[in-house]
């Protein structure tokens, strides 16, 4: 078992990109040291996030051209006209209040602003310092992605120019310099105020991606470096063609004869960027679901073995200290619960997975261990609101008698009571289900869709009065304070 160094606390989900904003997606800004404040006064113990890496075609985090890099959009544009590198006209030129994130302009905009407090900033002895620590990963990004620029931002398989001179990495040094300066301060704000970031690393990586580029007997390619296979998850009761991710396959073979030495400098990065790391898709380093590349759906893919445990054993001798959260959720068989208790690591619980079955193992009463977390609903789930709109027959009869009889809260927040009541040792809530949101106002992703995910903002009226109250009232009713 691995120990988070606290019990029976509680936490909310809000990712850095919903953040409130002037400038068109959250960023590390007041509003991320305010929202700390809010976790405070609530009696929150934890703060968990999104992926802070960068996104490209599809606006996932979850598909990223630079796992080990910070998204540049996260770069908070006040705090660079406090350091004089932006004017506050400048500023006004970038202002966007949209109700929902427009990553396409975004894309056309934020990098000149970027580029403009560049321009103006004077290398220093902190700069120096980030450069050596991180030279593990930045000089292949800042190549990566110079070339990139340079390319018209098509994908690396598509490349003329391979012509990269120093100074035209200099501007991506000093992307993730701010990105990793403005973070770190935010996690010092959290720990003076004893809040734990918990962070999310994706199992898998885009094919677009510094990672693949320059490791390329990493993944399973052919001679013209495409894959030979991608990721993805199987047919369904809510996916008939199943989930086609399109990510390429690792090499576990290679991977394995090499002790390991990608993922170890993968959670390094992650270590040094969060408390708490959550590995999503758990169950694909126990055995993982591979469909032929070109294909256009996950019907007819197949199963293979991943060495999971003996990548996670080398995890553990390598970061002793570490706490790691299992997503261990999908389909999920003998071996991956063999490897959730082979690593010690927490899993996960979703209530709306619950009441399909009369002892389902998401069921509170059903938890076997303290050793766990709990959720109301995921980032890839509805609304909590919707989903109770929507529950039908037998499920609509058991949420009564296991959730909405065991309280006197209604609604959404009998959802929540019936998680924090539970002896998981740690519950997470999103934000939208605090807010009583429906899909329409907060769902975050629809997993199968393409484009339009990933776009929820909260309202910068969030912190009522009536809302601190609720959250100070079912976190003290249910002793995680």
């Amino acid at each position: 078992m691995k120990n988070f160094g606290f019990t029976h606390k509680t936490g909310i989900l809000l990712p850095i990109s919903s953040l409130p904003s002037n400038y068109g997606i959250g960023s590390f800004g007041k509003s991320a040291y305010k929202f700390i404040d809010f976790l405070k006064e609530t009696r929150q113990t934890c703060w968990q996030i999104l992926p802070l890496n960068p996104t490209s075609y599809g606006d996932s985090p979850y598909q990223s051209p630079a796992s080990l890099a910070g998204n540049p959009y996260f770069i908070d544009l006040d705090l660079l006209c406090e350091e004089k590198l932006l004017t506050k006209s400048e500023l006004k030129e970038n202002v966007n209040k949209s109700k929902k994130i427009d990553y396409g302009w975004l894309f056309n905009t934020r990098f000149n602003v970027l580029r403009i407090a560049f321009s103006r900033f004077t290398k220093n002895s902190d700069y120096e310092d980030f450069l050596n620590r991180s030279s593990y990963w930045l000089n292949d990004y800042a190549k990566f992605m110079a070339l990139k620029e340079k390319n018209g931002y098509k994908d690396w398989l598509n490349w003329n120019n391979f012509d990269v001179k120093n100074e035209d990495l200099e501007f991506w040094y000093f992307i993730q310099y701010i990105f990793d300066k403005q973070w770190n301060n935010i996690l010092n704000y959290a720990h003076d105020n004893d809040i734990t970031i918990i962070g999310d690393m994706p199992i898998y990586v885009a094919l677009d991606s510094v990672d693949v580029w320059m490791n390329k007997s990493d993944f399973l390619l052919d001679e013209a470096n495409y894959p030979t296979m991608v990721a993805g998850c199987p047919p369904d009761g809510f996916s008939p063609d199943g989930q086609l991710w399109g990510n390429p396959i690792y090499n576990w073979d290679k991977m394995k004869n090499d002790g390991f030495s990608w993922w170890i400098k993968r959670f390094k990065r992650n270590l040094e960027l969060y408390d708490i790391v959550r590995i999503d898709h758990f169950r694909g380093f126990a055995g993982f679901y591979a469909i032929p590349y070109g294909d256009t759906t996950a019907r007819y893919g197949a199963w293979h073995q991943a060495p999971g445990k003996e990548l996670f054993e080398k995890i553990n001798e390598t970061f002793k200290d570490a706490k790691i959260i299992a997503e261990d959720l999908g389909f999920i068989t003998d071996d991956v619960r063999e490897l959730l208790d082979f690593t010690g690591y927490p899993g996960m619980k979703i209530l709306q997975f619950a009441f399909y079955d009369d002892d389902a193992e998401f069921l509170p009463r059903m938890y076997k261990t303290t050793n766990c977390v709990v959720y109301t609903g995921s980032h890839d789930a509805d609304c909590t609101r919707t989903w109770i709109k929507n529950v039908e027959g037998d499920a609509k009869r058991r949420f009564k008698k296991e959730c909405l009889d065991k309280t006197t809260y209604k609604g959404v927040d009998a959802m929540i009571y019936l998680a924090l009541s539970s002896k998981a040792n740690l519950s997470i809530i999103p934000i939208q289900d605090y807010l009583n949101l429906t899909n329409e106002e907060g769902r975050m992703n629809t997993p199968s869709v393409a484009y339009g995910n990933w776009t929820y903002r909260l309202s910068n009226r969030y912190a009522s009065v009536k809302l601190k109250e609720k959250i100070l009232e079912i976190t003290i009713n249910t002793n995680r304070h």
